[in-house]
C-alpha cells in the first residue's frame, strides 16, 4: 500500500501530538456548546427562529464540533512543515478550514427557511423534499466526485506536495480554505441531511460525524461511503411511506400520521 493511503503516517500516532490534542480539544468544547444550544433549541427546526448571521454561527459550531476530529490527521502532518510561529499559523489553517463551512451555512439557511416555509404551507412538498434530499445524498455518496474529494482528504502526506508551493502571509489560510473546499466537496451531502432530521439534532451530528471520521480515516474508507450511500437510498424508499424519518420536516409528519 502506497504511503498516500494511509491517513496520518503509523495508525493514531498522530493523536499524541500536541497540536492534535488542541485540535480535539476545540472539538470537544465546540460538541460542549453546542449540546447546551441543543437542549434550549428543544427540538425546533428550520431555521430554529435564528436570523441568517445567528445560524451561520450555530453551523459553524456545529462543523467545528463534527469535522475537527476528522480533519486532525490532516493539521498534524501539516505541523511538521511548520518551524517558526507554529501556535499562530496553524490557528490560521483552522480559521480557513472553518471559513469554508461558514460560508457553506448561507445556502443551508437558505434550505431551512425553504423547509420551514414548506412546513407551513405545503406540506406534502416538505414530505418530498425530505425524500429528495435522502436520495441526493446517498446518490452522490456513489460519485466519481465523492470518490476524488474523499481521496483528497485520505492523503494528507500528498498534500504536502502541494501545499508546499502556497506562499505569502496568507498561505496557512489558503491552505485551510483549499483543504475545507475538498472537505466540503467530500461531506456537503451529508451534513444536507440534518435539514431534514433537525439541524440540531444530536444522534444525527454524532453519526454523521463518525461516519466521516471514518470514511477518511478507515483504511477501506471508501467502502464506508457507498454503503452509506446506499443507506441513504434505502432511508430516501423508507421516508416515503414513513415520513417520521425527516423529524425536522413535522408538518409533513403530522399529516402523514392523520390521513
Amino acid at each position: 500500500m502506497s504511503v498516500e493511503s494511509h491517513p496520518a503516517g503509523p495508525p493514531l500516532r498522530w493523536l499524541g501530538r500536541t497540536e492534535t490534542s488542541a485540535l480535539l480539544f476545540l472539538a470537544a468544547g465546540a460538541w460542549a456548546a453546542t449540546i447546551v444550544l441543543a437542549r434550549s433549541m428543544n427540538g425546533m427546526t428550520g431555521t430554529m427562529g435564528f436570523g441568517i448571521g445567528a445560524f451561520v454561527a450555530v453551523w459553524t459550531l456545529m462543523m467545528a464540533a463534527m469535522m475537527l476530529p476528522s480533519v486532525a490527521p490532516v493539521v498534524s502532518v501539516y505541523a511538521r512543515t511548520v518551524r517558526s510561529s507554529r501556535p499562530a499559523r496553524l490557528t490560521a489553517l483552522v480559521a480557513g478550514y472553518l471559513l469554508v463551512w461558514a460560508v457553506a451555512g448561507l445556502p443551508a439557511y437558505g434550505l431551512a427557511w425553504l423547509t420551514s416555509w414548506l412546513d407551513n404551507h405545503h406540506p406534502a412538498g416538505a414530505h418530498a423534499l425530505a425524500v429528495g434530499i435522502f436520495a441526493a445524498c446517498g446518490l452522490y455518496q456513489l460519485t466519481s466526485l465523492k470518490d476524488k474529494c474523499l481521496d483528497h482528504c485520505r492523503s494528507p502526506f500528498g498534500l504536502l506536495l502541494h501545499y508546499g508551493s502556497f506562499k505569502g502571509r496568507t498561505r496557512d489560510l489558503r491552505v485551510g480554505a483549499h483543504h475545507g473546499s475538498y472537505c466540503l466537496g467530500c461531506c456537503w451531502t451529508l451534513m444536507v441531511i440534518l435539514i431534514a432530521v433537525g439541524v440540531m439534532n444530536l444522534v444525527a451530528m454524532v453519526a454523521l460525524a463518525v461516519l466521516i471520521l471514518a470514511e477518511k480515516a478507515w483504511p477501506r474508507g471508501e467502502i464506508i461511503a457507498r454503503t452509506a450511500g446506499a443507506a441513504a437510498i434505502g432511508l430516501a424508499i423508507a421516508t416515503v411511506w414513513l415520513p417520521w424519518l425527516a423529524p425536522g420536516l413535522q408538518a409533513a409528519h403530522t399529516m402523514m400520521m392523520g390521513s
